[in-house]
């Protein structure tokens, strides 16, 4: 898989819902799925698997993203699980590194509902600039409420990106 082609596989009709990451994650391709774990949420579907067999490398606002829909998840009644497969080394030191592994399951073991069987490429989208901003922002801020140890990681990126596009963090 070209490094420059990331995809995003899903199979939403799984149980667990699937997600298999092939490439890189970030957030210049997060958007997709966001929408994505929002619409699964919204329709009452309570587990989400997530596939990094493929993933060269995720940034902070992808893992953001994955976050909220994890916290989205454990506060539904009962609470969802969202499970991480597949980790490389990496990807797993961040996961850890951001406290991600406080509220999301791990597992090296890719079952039966992680097959290709059914699995749909999910369509990048373009989004404006404010809209994107927006998305970074949101998902540092659920990283920050993931683990409270992230504000200090993250409140450089956060000035940054309110700075740059005049946000008024009174109205956040």
């Amino acid at each position: 898989m070209p490094e420059d082609s990331p995809v995003f596989l899903v199979n939403p009709y799984a149980d667990p819902v699937v997600v298999r990451i092939n490439g890189r994650a970030n957030y210049l391709n997060s958007s997709p799925m966001r929408e994505f774990f929002a619409m699964i949420i919204a329709q009452g579907r309570k587990k989400i698997s997530i596939d990094f067999r493929n993933c060269l490398a995720v940034d902070s606002t992808f893992l953001g993203i994955v976050a909220g829909a994890a916290l989205e998840l454990a506060d539904q009644e009962p609470p969802g699980e969202m499970r991480l497969v597949a980790l490389g080394p990496r990807n797993l030191e961040l996961i850890r590194n951001l406290g991600l592994h406080r509220i999301v399951t791990l597992s090296d073991e890719i079952g039966d509902a992680e097959s290709a069987a059914g699995m749909q490429e999910l369509q990048n989208d373009s989004i404006s600039k404010d809209d994107r901003v927006r998305m970074i922002i949101d998902a540092h801020k659920k990283l920050i409420k993931c683990d409270e140890s992230n504000a200090e990681r993250f409140q450089d990126v956060l000035a940054f990106m309110r700075k740059r596009s005049g946000w008024d963090p009174s109205k956040e």
